[in-house]
């Protein structure tokens, strides 16, 4: 498929007429971004348009479709969000159905049977009906001026919330060749977004709208918890600052939960503390299910304390609060859902809790098939960086909102701060450190990223800063320079979080795909030379993104313990495993770092792995280390501290 769609009867419509039509479906303005992406796809025929959770997507497909002559398909995976859509143009006198197993078969009959005839303006899809022939059929005698596609992330393998059914869209598409294609999405990175065009059959060259994705009344927070009266803690300070007490009137709040089991124990928690609460997740029964969402649409609930199964179609505007009980899969997954805050433009909060126990937890359920099949390591390694990544801008540094703005590519919005994310709040607050000290610290951290840029990693660049001894600089000269030792008072570990930071900042990038090399942005040479304020939380001396206890019968890892403290068992395994590294970099003719680093093997030595698996929890023990040493260290291990 290549250039522009046909456009067929479409090519009447004007702009002059899309007030009248904003008018007709019970609006009175566009929101920011919507007239340019309608006006994209009537001038072009084909656009990727990505909008946060309630940014107002549904219209940009809507209106078009009142317009068009035929019948405009939508793919969406939300019955809910259906149903509620087909209820509100059906009042607009807007002809509008959706197709889904949840409907009665013969209901189903009647209505693909009033499809065929032309009697709908808007027919919305369930993806899964793609694939039958039936709708096929359907399809093929269908005068279909548009196909919008919502949740289109789902379609990418890459992507947080894959779907198969998703890769059904290219024969849909290629079966409607003179049809407009609209792809909507909250969440999805620019690798994403272009997976999405490739999938979908759409040329490099279309449209990306990326808009909206600043939300500057909510307060975003992090907050590390190491006990479940900790959690509960935060879950209530939360709850008391946004909605005061239970009956008081002012909102609703959702908990998000990492398990079934979790959301229904802080359901009844928070009912037994008098809040009118209930719980929602995919093990319970269909009723149950509509019954807490109408109940919390219709304001008669305060909290609901749920599994990612609940919110996508929930249009509530005064939730006043998002707390996560323990990170979701990925920042995509986490602003997505911290997103149903705040959508009435007032101040809300979303609160990101996370604990020693969250990374053993997140493996397990990337590893765990709900129908028992084999998961591709290779899915299961890619939603694991997500995971880290998400775990990275927990730890932040900088602004949580204009991180989030660098991650989807939405520079155009970023707020230089947004005054109110704890990470701005303790920036404004008396700092640890001074002004000039951190300014200081950030510009020599940017100069030895400048040093390093294009030919070293983020190590690299911590080990000319600490002064350490390292081939790599010693052959480039870069021991040499003023830069070689500038920040030695400081270990490795934290220059590390320090330049991990930096990038966070958008200061500091990578390229290349094998072996990523550290490279300074523009924007990070403003910073070095002076030109911009140095706006970035120094890392505290404790480590704040946590560790796993990993292993059966492991001793629990404190978070700061791993890499400084080591009990004289821990002490003893971390001893055989640099005699075992000496040997192994005489076998292989390298240096003993070339092996694995002092601060790798002291982490093994704390979790004490119990699996190869379990090794991947240790900084350093990526793929290649794991395939050519991962035996022989759990053999080492097992044989060092054989009774756990």
């Amino acid at each position: 498929m290549d250039g522009a769609r046909p456009s067929g009867p479409a090519e009447t419509v004007v702009e002059s007429s899309l007030d009248t039509a904003l008018r007709r479906l019970g609006h009175t303005a566009f929101r920011p971004g919507q007239r340019e992406a309608i006006s994209t796809l009537l001038s072009v025929g084909r656009c990727l348009l990505v909008a946060p959770t309630g940014g107002g997507k549904s219209l940009v497909y809507q209106l078009p479709a009142t317009l068009f002559e035929g019948t405009t398909l939508v793919v969406s995976p939300l019955v809910a969000l259906m149903q509620d859509q087909v209820d509100a143009l059906s009042s607009r006198n807007v002809a509008a159905t959706y197709l889904a197993a949840t409907l009665p078969p013969d209901e189903l009959g009647r209505r693909m049977a009033s499809v065929a005839r032309g009697a709908y303006r808007i027919v919305y899809v369930a993806p899964e009906r793609l694939a039958q022939r039936g709708f096929q059929t359907l399809v093929a005698g269908l005068s279909c001026p548009l196909v919008a596609i919502d949740e289109a992330h789902c379609i990418s393998e890459w992507g947080h919330d894959f779907r198969p059914e998703y890769l059904q869209l290219g024969a849909l598409l290629a079966a409607l060749p003179g049809a407009r294609v609209l792809a909507c999405t909250a969440t999805a990175t620019p690798v994403v977004r272009d997976e999405i065009l490739s999938q979908l059959g759409l040329p490099p060259d279309t449209p990306q709208l990326v808009r909206g994705f600043a939300r500057p009344n909510l307060a975003l927070r992090a907050s590390e918890v190491s006990s479940a009266k900790d959690r509960a803690a935060c879950v209530d300070a939360v709850l008391a600052e946004c909605l005061a007490r239970p009956g008081a009137g002012r909102g609703a709040a959702i908990v998000y939960a990492p398990t079934r089991r979790a959301a229904q124990d802080e359901a009844a928690r928070l009912a037994g503390r008098g809040w009118n609460a209930a719980a929602y997740h995919a093990g319970l029964d269909g009723p149950t299910r509509e019954r807490v969402t109408r109940a919390f649409a219709a304001r008669e609930l305060e909290v609901v304390a749920a599994t990612n199964a609940f919110g996508m179609g929930i249009d509530r505007a005064d939730v006043r609060a998002v707390v996560h009980l323990a990170p979701p899969g990925s920042i995509e997954a986490y602003y997505q859902e911290v997103g149903r805050a705040g959508r009435d433009g007032a101040p809300a909060v979303g609160s990101l809790l996370f604990s020693n126990a969250d990374l053993p937890q997140r493996r397990r359920l990337l590893e765990r098939d709900a129908e028992g099949g084999t998961v591709d390591p290779r899915i299961v390694q890619h939603k694991w960086q997500l995971f880290l990544e998400l775990l990275r801008f927990a730890e932040g540094g900088s602004c949580r909102h204009d991180a989030i703005l660098r991650y989807f590519a939405d520079e155009a919005e970023t707020l230089a701060g947004c005054g109110h994310c704890d990470v701005c709040l303790r920036l404004d607050a008396d700092p640890p450190v001074s002004d000039a000290l951190r300014t200081e610290m950030v510009r020599k951290a940017l100069s030895a990223v400048a040093r390093i840029h294009g030919r070293f990693g983020l190590l690299a660049a911590a080990r000319l800063l600490r002064g350490e001894k390292d081939e790599r600089l010693q052959r480039a000269r870069l021991d040499e320079t003023a830069t070689f030792g500038a920040l030695r008072a400081h270990d490795e570990e934290w220059l590390v979080r320090l330049l991990r930071r930096c990038v966070t900042a958008g200061w500091v990038d990578f390229e290349g795909s094998d072996r990523p090399v550290a490279v300074l942005t523009p924007s990070g040479r403003e910073v070095m030379a002076g030109r911009r304020p140095a706006r970035l939380e120094i890392p505290t001396a404790r480590r704040l993104v946590p560790h796993a206890t990993v292993g059966a019968g492991s001793p629990r890892v404190r978070p700061g313990e791993i890499g400084e403290v080591l009990d004289s068992r821990a002490q003893q395994r971390f001893d055989r495993l640099r005699a075992w590294r000496q040997q192994r970099a005489r076998l292989d003719a390298v240096p003993a770092y070339v092996v694995l680093h002092d601060r790798t093997l002291r982490e093994l030595a704390a979790l004490r792995p119990a699996r190869v698996d379990d090794l991947a929890l240790a900084h350093g023990m990526g793929p290649s280390k794991l395939a050519r040493y991962g035996t022989e260290i759990l053999a080492l291990l097992s044989a060092a501290d054989p009774s756990p």
